[in-house]
């Protein structure tokens, strides 16, 4: 070890530095993360160009610059399209889809600048292979490199508008001794490329691995190095994909935009209401309106209930929140009077999308009422409320907007909260609920 070099153990999850081996780290409790790495020689105090400190009145603000991809819903997630001299981390789980979304992007934006695709899994003749299954055309350069001193020095010669690393997790510095993938690696590559994206103006786009958590592989500075965080979600077995913003910093961080995959590649879905309703009416079956963003979109949200042989019944949610699904059993048995203590109860939303906003409760719980009476709600209706412990049904944001959507879907019975307002509507039942137990009675008792 050379003088002045410092050993010390990183854990692989957090990023949580030891000066000795732990068998589980102290700050995240995984076991078995800890990772030796060599600290990198830190440079004399002379060598080191120090900044100035500015008056407020002082400072220009440039107003953000941003390049349209191409793709709608991927600039609806980005707040308006790629901001110039940004870095985005795009996540996802394999084979979801990461590189197929890029590829397009980078076709799009090969005929407004020039676009560099580095690669640190595949060659350059499996993307040209990519590049002819999806009938894509360009004039996007290609490389293959792994190694950051040698990207550097090709963005230094081609100084590309926009540069896309696929993935992170591959790219390695000479300047560090550990093996490419290791906290200390990704943190040191992904730190190269934001400086070149700030002081050159570049656009980034890096390609991040996850977790079998659904994490972002690596420490949890590296989402806070970048400016914006994507994640690609979805069933790879099933056709739909949806792009989730978790960090803007030049935009709103509740939109979402969604994608088909076909055999052309991602193909944006303009109006996902539709997608993710069915349309029939049957028994455990409720429609509510939920709020992505600026974006109102309908959702179904099935319930089956099964005697259950166990003395603690099965409670299975896909989509909901499986501790918000306990909460509603607990309202409807203790303020509606339903016997739910012998039942299994599975809910799931149709589509693959998951309901974060607590707006989709009361189409929850009266989905499950109707799964127990075994009678399916009057055609074209749609619910929207939130559930309090008390039973009462609260208020949400944007009812009028959600109205609206429910109305150009063709739902003319419509419940809300009793202390929303009630937009304008001819020929649409708008009805005001006040508790849990007077919804179930007006809607399955009629």
């Amino acid at each position: 070890m050379a003088k002045g070099e410092k050993t010390v153990f990183v854990c692989g999850e957090c990023g949580y530095e030891s000066g000795k081996w732990l068998g589980q780290c102290p700050v995240c409790s995984s076991w078995n993360t800890m990772i030796e790495e060599t600290l990198i020689n830190k440079k004399s105090k002379s060598a080191v160009a120090f900044a100035k400190a500015q008056r407020l009145d002082d400072v220009e603000v440039a107003h953000a610059q941003r390049q349209l991809t191409g793709l709608g819903e991927l600039d609806r997630v980005l707040g308006g399209g790629a901001v110039k001299g940004s870095t985005v981390l795009l996540g996802g789980d394999p084979g979801i889809g990461k590189s197929t979304l890029l590829m397009q992007m980078a076709s799009n934006l090969s005929e407004k600048g020039k676009v560099l695709y580095v690669t640190g899994e595949e060659s350059v003749a499996q993307l040209k292979i990519r590049a002819q299954r999806l009938s894509l055309s360009g004039s996007m350069l290609l490389l293959a490199e792994t190694n950051l001193d040698g990207i550097e020095a090709e963005i230094s010669r081609i100084k590309p508008e926009f540069i896309i690393i696929d993935s992170i997790q591959t790219m390695y510095s000479s300047a560090v001794s550990s093996a490419p993938g290791s906290v200390t690696q990704v943190r040191e590559a992904t730190g190269t490329l934001t400086r070149l994206a700030k002081t050159e103006g570049y656009t980034v786009f890096i390609v991040g691995h996850v977790t079998k958590d659904g994490a972002i592989a690596g420490p949890r500075v590296l989402e806070h190095m970048v400016d914006t965080v994507l994640y690609f979600e979805g069933d790879r077995h099933d056709s739909f994909r949806l792009l989730r913003t978790v960090k803007n910093r030049f935009g709103s961080t509740n939109e979402i935009g969604v994608f088909e995959m076909c055999d052309k590649g991602m193909t944006e879905v303009k109006d996902p209401s539709k997608m993710f309703v069915s349309g029939k009416s049957a028994p455990g079956c409720a429609v509510t309106c939920i709020m992505e963003g600026t974006r109102p979109m309908l959702v179904e949200v099935q319930t089956l209930l099964a005697p259950s042989p166990f003395n603690n019944p099965r409670r299975m949610a896909a989509g909901i929140d499986s501790s918000r699904l306990m909460l509603l059993l607990a309202v409807l048995e203790k303020k509606v009077g339903l016997k739910l203590y012998d039942k299994d109860v599975y809910t799931n939303v149709v589509g693959g999308i998951r309901i974060e906003e607590r707006a989709g409760d009361l189409a929850t719980a009266v989905c499950i009422a109707s799964a127990l009476a075994d009678k399916p709600l009057l055609p074209s209706t749609a619910i929207i409320g939130e559930i309090s412990l008390t039973g009462e049904i609260r208020s949400v944001s944007r009812t009028d907007k959600r109205v609206q959507e429910c109305i150009r879907l063709g739902y003319n019975n419509i419940i809300i909260p009793k202390t929303d307002n009630i937009p304008k509507a001819d020929g649409v039942k708008i009805t005001q609920a006040a508790t849990l137990v007077e919804t179930v009675q007006m809607l399955l008792h009629n």
